[in-house]
């Protein structure tokens, strides 16, 4: 489980998280929604550690990581991605989902700097697993090695997400992951989700595609104004008034 306990932040005047609790259990697509500045992507960067809370608590399969740094939080098996890419342009395909593997790499800096055998099994090792992860990306070979920044925008998305997964993640954290995507390319990542959560893996989804939320979540904490105001399956969010006054004001709440 990942557990988030009454999470607090505040910038000067503007109490960006007031008391978040959520729950993300494992296998399974957690879905956080709200309309703009309801403190979604505070929350995530609180989570993964670029931003530090105020109060509260965050524990990964109980072992509690608030405060922590982003890679010691990435050591304890929680990856994400960013709702603005984050790519290395310059590196192949390949190349940039192969980065996600460095904390599985055993060499020592010394048989680094002689690449000793052990180093040339990392390198095996990780240029295969990341060719199996492109592969369940839906990302062909004739990909592979091309410039990762000169991929169509959606393909960069499966890339960006391809290198989290080479983590070996316990939970992925996606910071709306189908922006910038056709219907048709929602759809086709909704589906890769499910095969994931399928696999074990806790996604905690923060997304605007309502569509996307509602087929492929199971459950939807809904944020406004810094705090949760309703949860639920996507069936019990989707009738609840204050969700609704939410995204489209109290005319229409009533």
């Amino acid at each position: 489980m990942l557990a988030i306990r009454n999470l607090n932040k505040r910038f000067g005047g503007l109490h960006a998280l007031r008391d978040v609790s959520i729950d993300a259990p494992p296998g399974q697509i957690t879905a956080v929604i709200g309309p703009n500045g309801a403190g979604k992507s505070t929350l995530m960067n609180v989570i993964s550690g670029f931003i530090s809370p105020d109060g509260g608590s965050i524990t990964v399969a109980g072992t509690p990581i608030t405060g922590m740094k982003p890679h010691e939080i990435c050591r304890q098996g929680l990856a994400r991605t960013f709702q603005n890419l984050q790519m290395f342009s310059d590196m192949t395909v390949l190349e940039t989902v192969i980065t996600g593997r460095t904390r599985h790499r055993r060499a020592s800096l010394v048989a680094n700097l002689l690449m000793t055998p052990r180093v040339w099994h990392d390198e095996k090792d990780a240029a295969q697993h990341a060719q199996t992860l492109l592969e369940t990306m839906q990302i062909g070979p004739s990909y592979w090695q091309r410039r990762a920044g000169d991929l169509p925008y959606g393909l960069q998305r499966r890339v960006e997400i391809a290198r989290a997964l080479a983590t070996e993640p316990a939970y992925m954290l996606l910071d709306e992951p189908a922006a910038g995507l056709n219907d048709e390319e929602s759809v086709a990542l909704g589906s890769t989700l499910r095969e994931l959560a399928g696999r074990g893996i806790g996604i905690v989804l923060i997304e605007h595609d309502i569509e996307l939320v509602m087929n492929f979540s199971r459950h939807i904490f809904v944020m406004d104004a810094g705090g949760v105001i309703a949860d639920g399956t996507p069936e019990q969010v989707r009738s609840k008034p204050e969700v609704v006054k939410a995204y489209l004001g109290d005319e229409h709440g009533a």
